[in-house]
């Protein structure tokens, strides 16, 4: 963009907006975050997701392997103190792992709009990495935040032969 004016429906104001709202959402996250540690790495990660979105409008390649590492080390860090998985993890929970969740989407989408201005135009491509990498740690970061209690997703069939959805009030169980 540092080239002169671009048209709005340039791809590259889809990814700007994307990585603004991801930022804005991890915002409202941290009001819900009341361990101080992860603030301080949600602090440092909407600093670098500003510096992102200048460097989508002023290609400067302000995002550098090291923030990679970064969100590496801190990912490794807070999943070594969870359980493994043994199911999917639905997004739910507390209310900052419930944020968290939507702003790990929202990441996913904001990479995926990287992705596409990296196809069309000079784009750091360790832009799109950071926010794969980024998405993977508010994963991790909403499951630490849920102190270990995953909601873990049950197949619907399951659900069903427990008596969990298919009854309603008055119903026995296994009518549907």
């Amino acid at each position: 963009m540092g080239d002169g004016r671009h048209p709005k429906e340039d791809i590259i104001f889809d990814a700007i907006g994307t990585v603004d709202e991801a930022n804005s959402s991890i915002g409202v996250a941290m009001c819900y975050v009341e361990n101080k540690d992860v603030h301080k790495v949600l602090k440092n990660v909407q600093n670098d997701l500003f510096d992102l979105g200048a460097d989508l409008a002023y290609p400067k390649a302000s995002v550098t392997e090291a923030h990679i590492t970064y969100l590496e080390t801190t990912i490794d860090f807070y999943n070594s103190q969870l359980k493994p998985l043994e199911s999917f993890v639905l997004p739910s929970g507390t209310q900052a792992s419930s944020y968290l969740h939507l702003s790990r989407t929202i990441v996913r989408r904001a990479e995926r709009d990287v992705w596409d201005a990296v196809k069309q135009r000079e784009t750091n491509p360790l832009i799109a990495k950071y926010l794969n990498r980024l998405s993977d740690l508010l994963f991790v970061l909403a499951r630490y935040m849920n102190h270990g209690d995953d909601i873990l997703w049950e197949p619907a069939v399951k659900l069903l032969a427990d008596g969990v959805i298919g009854n309603t009030p008055g119903s026995e169980p296994g009518d549907v």
